[in-house]
This record gives C-alpha cells, structure tokens and sequence, in this order.
C-alpha cells in the first residue's frame, strides 16, 4: 500500500466540490448523513455473504469493484467532515490507537472479542 497523502486528497475533495458550487450542500449534518448512507451501502454488499464469500470478495471483480466505490465514498464524506471541522485525522487516529491500548492490554485481550469493560 502506498503511503496515504490525506492533505492532497482533501485539497483534491474541496476542489471538486467548490467547482461545482456543492459546498452549500455540505454542511457537516449532510456529510454526516451522507457518510451514514454509503456506509449502509457497503453494509448491503456483504449482507447475505458467508464469511468465507466476504473474506474473498476481492477475488469477484465486480463485486470488489463496488466495494471499492463504496469504501471511496465513504472515506471522502469522512476527509470533508474532518476538513469542515478542522479535525487532523491523522492525530486522532493515533490518540484513539494509544487509547485502545490501554483499554486492551494484550495481556488481557489476546485472542478475545470481548469488550475492554468485561476484560478481566
């Protein structure tokens, strides 16, 4: 994987918007809303998969074609919320990794699906 060059994307989103006037449309409700909708689309295209289909749907063309798309979709809505509320993604990112850290020591989650409040 390439390294991710978030600045450059969200400059790239802001111009796409602003030349086609959009940015009246995307206040952070909408973007929020937005965000939830592509979700639910990625959501549907694993709906009725066995775990073994979803685990090897990028070996589907076309089927990981829409993936793709979606998982674009859904990242751009979340860069343009980030760029309407000044939030360096990159920074939260890494905060929310140490805070998981934390609250999943390996000691006491290796192997486990349990939520940290029910670690022993």
């Amino acid at each position: 994987m390439k390294d991710l060059n978030v600045k450059k994307i969200q400059h790239t989103l802001e111009e796409f918007v602003k030349e086609r006037n959009w940015d009246q449309f995307h206040s952070v409700k909408n973007l929020t809303m937005a965000l939830s909708v592509e979700s639910s689309e990625l959501v549907e295209l694993f709906q009725w998969l066995t775990t073994e289909q979803s685990n090897t749907i990028n070996e589907r063309e076309e089927d990981f074609i829409k993936v793709k798309e979606e998982v674009a979709d859904i990242f751009a809505y979340l860069l343009r919320i980030c760029d309407k509320l000044d939030i360096d993604i990159e920074e939260v990112i890494m905060d929310k990794i140490q805070k998981n850290r934390e609250k999943y020591p390996i000691d006491k989650s290796y192997g486990l699906a349990t939520k940290y409040n029910q670690l022993k």
